[in-house]
């Protein structure tokens, strides 16, 4: 499975795992605007993969983790790539990164 998404930011996390399945289930969820957690928005699409042994994260160079509720957030996306390969998601993109 490989999907492209033009979106601005994305969340990662994970539910738990599904009857019958050995690993958890991963979710996507992708936005039109920048750190969508602090304002409150409702994700565009949500996309729910079971049985996700582990995320690879590739050629992304501003990404966040928060502790607080142990998601993954990635802002300033142009675009966004998903490729399953059996139980490992990939996830590629293209960010746009202010200037220092």
């Amino acid at each position: 499975m490989r999907q492209t998404f033009h979106v601005k930011s994305i969340m990662l996390g994970r539910k738990p795992r599904e009857d019958g399945c050995e690993f958890k289930t991963l979710w996507v969820r992708l936005f039109s605007r920048n750190n969508p957690h602090k304002c409150g928005e409702a994700p565009i699409k949500t996309l729910e993969i079971p049985d996700i042994e582990k995320v690879r994260i590739h050629d992304l160079r501003n990404v966040s983790y928060y502790l607080e509720g142990n998601d993954i957030v990635i802002n300033n996306l142009k675009s966004l790539e998903l490729e399953q390969d059996e139980t490992i998601m990939y996830v590629r993109g293209v960010q746009e990164l202010p200037e220092e």
